[in-house]
């Protein structure tokens, strides 16, 4: 979004106003009451207010989708992951940890649970808040990090191992939605219909999601 709106700016004459925040952060605030035109979240979330009516059913676009993935240190030695038995005795050698908090981090615990280690890594597990998983991996903090590749791209400092193998993997969906009571119905369609076109596709795919097909 921080690049998509300007050009959605430019291209349009509209203006944004935009606001970050994690699912469950959104979530509570919209629960809460608080509106805007359009919101941008996991499917789940997106699920849920179309289920209480707050926001409209018939507006609701799938935009990307993305999978997570495994980062160490820039330079150290990439490991093993190549399937779930390779990943698990990686995870296990491995001195430390870090998968942070947010969208991601409940599949990967049923990760750990799958394969058996959740009691055996959780000594050596470092917690952060949304969005420092790599950043922990590129200070030291944890040897091995994992969460969603988009949130891995941008970290400088750290290496791609790769995706998580087979199975395990999960694909988190990002849809937008018209909020019901949108002050601009028609701008705000113009935005949800512009992060699904070839150039929003472009951006999408170079901050690591699979864009949505149009």
């Amino acid at each position: 979004m921080e690049d998509l709106g300007p050009k959605f700016e430019r291209a349009t004459g509209h203006k944004l106003a935009v606001t970050f925040a994690p699912l469950g952060a959104t979530v509570k605030r919209v629960q809460g009451g608080e509106t805007a035109d359009v919101v941008i979240l996991p499917q789940q979330g997106i699920d849920g207010f179309v289920k209480d009516s707050k926001v409209i059913a018939g507006s609701v676009r799938v935009l990307a989708r993305s999978g997570m993935a495994v980062a160490v240190r820039k330079g150290a030695p990439k490991p093993d992951i190549s399937s779930p038995e390779a990943l698990k005795r990686t995870l296990l050698a491995a001195r430390s940890i870090t998968y942070g908090r947010g969208a991601g981090s409940e599949h990967f615990e049923k990760v750990l649970e799958r394969l058996g280690i959740a009691n055996e890594v959780k000594s050596k597990t470092v917690r952060g808040e949304p969005g420092d998983t790599g950043v922990r991996v590129a200070n030291g903090e944890a040897e091995i990090g994992v969460t969603l590749l988009q949130v891995l791209m941008p970290v400088a400092g750290i290496e791609i191992a790769g995706p998580l193998p087979g199975d395990l993997q999960d694909t988190l969906v990002f849809a937008a939605a018209i909020m019901a009571g949108a002050r601009d119905a028609a701008a705000s369609k113009a935005l949800v219909d512009f992060l699904r076109t070839p150039d929003a596709a472009a951006v999408i795919k170079a901050e690591g999601m699979e864009p949505a097909t149009p």
